[in-house]
């Protein structure tokens, strides 16, 4: 699939949340542009987390108030990574760390017991907690580190007078045929369902298609080589035995779409 709808993907994802956010995290807010042509050749494999950088990257050039002054610093002591800054830019002459997130997140209402604590990973591996808290702790407190300091000086920055921002985009996917109010967060951030393996023949009379992962960014169209449900089935198997909860492109016999992740855990 092209880099382009992956592009698009990334751009028309909204922000997780408006205004002062989880933890007082700041979203960096810009204004929507029609849709660039994503202009970077890009070599090697990249992550879909690397990729969404390069994303944020080459849509920031789009607006003349924006520059950007370094990318992935990396901040080290005597050879020992501590950590990356994303990315350190100017806005409207003001500087600002910016740290850049694209997830995916399941609610589950069996996990934790505030709103937030709900939605974790297609896997189980992670969560939205997690994550802000690792922000909060861990990624922006990098930039006070007395190491970042010398790096800050080749910029003319000081620490103490940076705005730290945050590009927090997400997917966010509800138990199949449930409503939820999802706030604090952005309810437009809610791109589809997600239904157990045991009970995905609900699907029995629709096509199929398992997009790979960067192809996750992207909205369901009709030019791809659909599958059917029975194909579908036996691609499940494996991802099931596996324990891997894949997204899944849905097609009903109305023309309609829908993503929908098939996971191989079983509170729903």
């Amino acid at each position: 699939m092209s880099i382009q709808l992956q592009y698009a993907g990334y751009l028309n994802t909204p922000v997780l949340w408006l205004g002062s956010g989880p933890m007082q995290l700041k979203q960096l807010i810009l204004e929507k542009v029609p849709t660039p042509r994503f202009n970077q050749t890009l070599d090697g494999n990249y992550r879909l987390g690397k990729l969404v950088e390069r994303f944020v990257a080459e849509e920031l050039k789009t607006y003349d108030h924006i520059e950007i002054l370094v990318e992935n610093l990396q901040i080290q002591r005597d050879k020992l990574t501590l950590g990356e800054l994303d990315c350190l830019l100017s806005v409207d002459g003001r500087p600002v760390h910016l740290e850049v997130i694209y997830k995916f997140y399941l609610y589950d209402p069996h996990v934790g017991i505030t709103p937030l604590d709900h939605w974790i990973g297609p896997n189980r591996r992670d969560s939205l907690v997690l994550k802000l808290n690792k922000l909060a702790n861990k990624q922006l407190p990098l930039l006070y580190k007395h190491e970042t300091e010398a790096y800050l000086d080749e910029f003319n920055l000081k620490a103490d007078q940076m705005e730290q921002l945050v590009c927090f985009k997400a997917q966010l996917y509800l138990p199949y045929g449930q409503e939820v109010h999802v706030a604090p967060l952005n309810a437009d951030s809610i791109y589809g369902s997600y239904v157990t393996h045991d009970s995905f023949d609900i699907f029995k009379v629709c096509k199929c298609f398992f997009p790979r992962k960067h192809d996750w960014l992207v909205s369901p169209h009709a030019a791809v080589d659909w599958i059917s449900f029975h194909e579908a089935q036996k691609r499940l198997a494996d991802f099931h035995q596996q324990k891997s909860a894949p997204l899944v492109w849905i097609k009903h016999p109305n023309g309609a779409f829908e993503k929908v992740f098939v996971v191989w855990w079983n509170q729903v």
